[in-house]
């Protein structure tokens, strides 16, 4: 009884999934593709969930894919979520190389750390796409971006627990 209460559950030779690289940014492509879904909305209220999921495994882990992957994902999340093309490309080119000045400069993160920077780079994004819309031609109020940048920082937490679990599965744990 005791000793199988202390025996490991893990089996011998249990590792990574196949094609365990190619899990981060398959979540990511999955989470962009979630724009795709039928919902009818006058205003977009809900977040990018490309870019959360991308702030997720970069704060999680730093190693899973190199940061040039971020132009291909982004351009993928232009095309489906119909931003100009080019805008998340350099968006999360650029989010990826700040947090790789970040990981460079600090010593140590916590979760509440690592939710500020997620709010500061969801802020940023949000008020890109404004500036961007207001460029084109959409006049929206500047208090329209409360709504989305509001959700999507309070969205961040489910995205990155998610992104841990699916990290878990992937390297079989």
């Amino acid at each position: 009884m005791v000793r199988d209460a202390l025996a490991s559950r893990r089996r011998l030779g249990q590792g990574p999934v196949p094609l365990a690289e190619y899990v981060p940014p398959a979540s990511i492509v999955a989470a962009s593709l979630l724009a795709a879904l039928p919902i009818v909305v006058n205003s977009g209220w809900f977040p990018d969930f490309g870019f959360l999921v991308l702030i997720g495994w970069r704060l999680l882990r730093a190693d899973p894919f190199p940061a040039w992957w971020a132009a291909p994902l982004g351009l993928v999340n232009d095309l489906a979520t119909g931003n100009p093309i080019g805008f998340s490309v350099a968006l999360w080119s650029a989010t990826m190389l700040a947090l790789d000045l970040i990981d460079r400069r600090t010593m140590w993160r916590d979760y509440w750390i690592e939710w500020v920077l997620a709010a500061v780079f969801i802020l940023l994004h949000e008020w890109l796409q404004w500036l961007i819309a207001a460029a084109t031609g959409a006049g929206l109020p500047a208090i329209s971006l409360l709504p989305p940048v509001l959700i999507s920082i309070f969205t961040f937490p489910i995205a990155a627990w998610m992104v841990s679990r699916i990290d878990q599965w992937r390297l079989g744990r």
